[in-house]
């Protein structure tokens, strides 16, 4: 069934789309009417996703796998768009994932290739297509952050959540120069999402302990990613427990939010 409208012929390019909120932001887009390119490293379920919403929206969904812990990677992607001459209005960088872990024991190459896709490809793929949103005046680039970006960091979270950090402070620096071009440059800072996120890094049971009250689906932080972006905002942060957080962050002293976290992170692993 197409339950599509006018298609706006904007085309949305959106990385990590075959799972959890990428593949929810796909969905989003496509519901909105715009086209898209998809990557991720899972072939086969980006072109499940690419038929489904062919089908439900009556939009174009161009698929190109790409892993991003290649530093090749976003150069490719740019190249093979411009190659079908696609002209990107959009761009969600998404890809994501967790190194769970003590910093010091854990190997350097794993974090090595985390650095590459949470820091140097989202900064990569900015510096590639901004430009061309810039040339155009209009362009929307939400970048996926954390609540984690926002907060001192708990016990083996260093590097993702200085990754997460690092994507806040690029966004919001990108947002206040191209801003005046016709540019809206957000970062979106998710708290707890229904994801497989956590089965990949195995604190799927921990973070089950917490109230559901303090959790939302994918499909919701993608609707508010996509309306604060829309409307210009710099910064999202969903879930009403991540707001409190992140307000937190901003009358408390550092170092007291840091012990908060510290004993916040040593009774969720208590419980149950």
């Amino acid at each position: 069934m197409n339950n599509n409208k006018t298609s706006n012929n904007k085309t949305a390019l959106i990385t990590g789309a075959s799972a959890g909120i990428g593949k929810s932001f796909a969905a989003h887009y496509a519901q909105q009417g715009w086209n898209l390119v998809i990557t991720a490293r899972r072939l086969p379920q980006m072109e499940a996703l690419a038929k489904d919403l062919e089908d439900r929206f009556g939009v174009q969904v161009v698929v190109i796998a790409a892993d991003m812990s290649d530093p090749k990677a976003p150069q490719f992607l740019y190249d093979e768009i411009q190659s079908r001459g696609i002209r990107v209005e959009a761009l969600v960088n998404n890809a994501g994932y967790g190194v769970p872990g003590n910093y010091v024991t854990t190997d350097w190459k794993q974090q090595q290739d985390f650095i590459q896709v949470l820091v140097t490809a989202v900064s990569h793929l900015c510096h590639l297509f901004l430009p061309g949103m810039i040339e155009q005046g209009y362009g929307r680039i939400i970048n996926v952050s954390s609540i984690n970006g926002l907060l001192p960091c708990s016990p083996g979270q260093s590097l993702y959540a200085g990754a997460k950090s690092f994507v806040v402070g690029l966004s919001h620096t990108l947002h206040a120069e191209a801003g005046d071009f016709g540019v809206n440059v957000c970062a979106l800072c998710p708290g707890f999402t229904y994801t497989e996120f956590h089965d990949v890094t195995g604190t799927r049971e921990m973070v089950s302990r917490l109230p559901k009250s303090q959790w939302l689906d994918s499909e919701t932080v993608a609707r508010l990613g996509y309306d604060a972006v829309e409307r210009g905002d710099i910064l999202c942060v969903t879930g009403r427990s991540s707001k409190i957080a992140a307000f937190m962050t901003r009358v408390l002293p550092r170092t007291t939010m840091i012990s908060v976290m510290k004993k916040q992170s040593k009774a969720i692993r208590k419980t149950g």
